[in-house]
């Protein structure tokens, strides 16, 4: 292992700018259809649950807002994974890195079995501390205590998922996930109006949607562990260390979440219509946000590999052609946000109060997409470098700062705009610390495994 200290940015020459875009397009284009699978389901469903009323909208906001935070503390087993396999991948040993692809799924089996337990005894008290209004609480509370009973199956995709990135395989998530979605669309549609199932059919739904997803991908798995000789048994030594190596990416997630849930906890404060269109705009800016994830993705698997191979040159040089990227597609999904607002409001609400809300709050979530392409581009690369420590203090000091920019908002009768100027805040001050880090070279650590 070797660590970088060069600071100059490289500047590929035109032919290797070619190559690298090829390479990023090859992995960031199924990689996008994979990402938007996930808001894409919650977009879904908040369009065939606003149907229903403001009500239950409101707690349908809450309950996934809840879920996310769970699904999210976890992340890591997907984003950690992708960084170290790729490290093998370059390195030369598929075997170890679908090795530790086994290990972290049986992880996210036992973790997703804790948190069925959890969820299912706490759901009254996560929509009290989310608050929810009287009205909107029975109806998160449904959502929330279904929707446990898929989070196993959520956490299993995530960890064999990673293993797919890391051997550089977007693709076959691209299936598994366009599949998933398609499957939700026709479980909701036939549960929520068909049977008349309310909230809870969309809940089910997305539960056994997410419980084929988990199958398809285990199938997937499995296959690539018998034909490279890993084994397929739960290794304690090996779990363990897919625990550990997750810790800080896991720390950074729960700073992130706990920004997110304290803008969630906010916007409920302020009414049912303030907290529909903080739902509305947090779930079209996530789509947005994943989106830009997707040149992220290729980011992790491509500097792991590069980091692997000893090549901190290339690494340098594929940065800087991510971060154009970013930024440029941050630009146009900013005004794609603003333009297409007369297409996809109506079809999450037909409440005037809500869509007057969201006339303001929408043009103030564009306005931070060229910065959240920087943001992104730069969070993946440091991942697949393996900079998590890093990650999670840059995330901490964020939240220290949005914190109490959020908690005003109420005392100074702000409302939703102003928890968005907040929001706004919080993305100005990831993309400084996140450009900062990537200039120095700490995070260049070269080697198959990063000590």
């Amino acid at each position: 292992m070797t660590t970088a200290t060069d600071r100059r940015p490289e500047r590929a020459p035109r032919q290797d700018r070619r190559r690298y875009d090829r390479e990023i397009l090859a992995l960031a284009v199924p990689a996008f259809g994979a990402l938007v699978a996930e808001p894409l389901f919650l977009m879904a469903d908040a369009a065939i649950v606003g149907h229903l009323g403001t009500a239950e909208l409101a707690g349908f906001g809450i309950a996934a807002t809840a879920l996310a935070a769970v699904a999210g503390i976890f992340v890591f087993l997907a984003y950690a994974t992708t960084g170290a396999v790729a490290r093998r991948v370059g390195a030369g040993d598929r075997r170890a890195a679908i090795q530790q692809g086994v290990d972290g799924i049986w992880l996210a089996l036992a973790l997703g079995a804790g948190m069925v337990v959890l969820t299912l005894a706490l759901a009254p008290q996560a929509a009290a501390l989310l608050g929810a209004s009287p009205t909107a609480a029975p109806h998160a509370v449904t959502y929330l205590r279904i929707s446990a009973l898929g989070v196993p199956a959520m956490l299993m995709v995530l960890a064999a998922t990673g293993v797919l990135r890391g051997l550089q395989n977007t693709r076959t998530p691209l299936v598994v996930a366009v599949s998933g979605f398609t499957a939700n669309i026709l479980l909701n549609l036939t549960l929520v109006h068909g049977a008349g199932l309310g909230v809870a059919g969309s809940a089910w739904g997305t539960v056994l949607a997410q419980t084929g997803m988990a199958g398809a991908y285990l199938w997937v798995v499995v296959r690539g562990a018998r034909r490279e000789g890993a084994s397929l048994r739960p290794d304690r030594a090996g779990i363990r260390a897919c625990a550990r190596a997750g810790g800080p990416l896991m720390l950074r997630t729960l700073s992130l979440r706990a920004v997110l849930l304290l803008a969630t906890a906010v916007a409920a404060g302020l009414g049912d219509a303030e907290m529909a269109a903080h739902q509305i705009t947090m779930t079209v800016w996530s789509f947005v946000a994943f989106a830009l994830d997707a040149i992220a993705i290729a980011g992790q698997a491509i500097i792991g590999r590069h980091l692997g191979a000893g090549d901190v040159p290339g690494t340098r040089a594929a940065t800087r052609r991510m971060v154009e990227w970013g930024v440029g597609s941050g630009v146009l999904l900013g005004l794609l946000m603003v333009l297409a607002r007369p297409l996809y409001v109506p079809l999450f609400t037909s409440d005037p109060a809500v869509q007057h809300q969201l006339s303001a709050v929408l043009l103030l979530a564009a306005l931070t997409q060229p910065l959240g392409g920087l943001v992104f581009v730069l969070d993946g690369v440091l991942m697949g470098a393996g900079d998590g420590t890093y990650l999670a203090w840059a995330m901490l000091a964020t939240l220290v700062v949005f914190a109490p920019a959020a908690l005003a908002v109420p005392a100074l009768g702000a409302g939703v705009v102003g928890l968005w100027w907040a929001m706004n805040l919080f993305m100005l001050v990831r993309a400084a610390l996140m450009a900062w880090r990537a200039r120095g070279g700490k995070w260049l650590v070269t080697g198959a495994v990063r000590a």
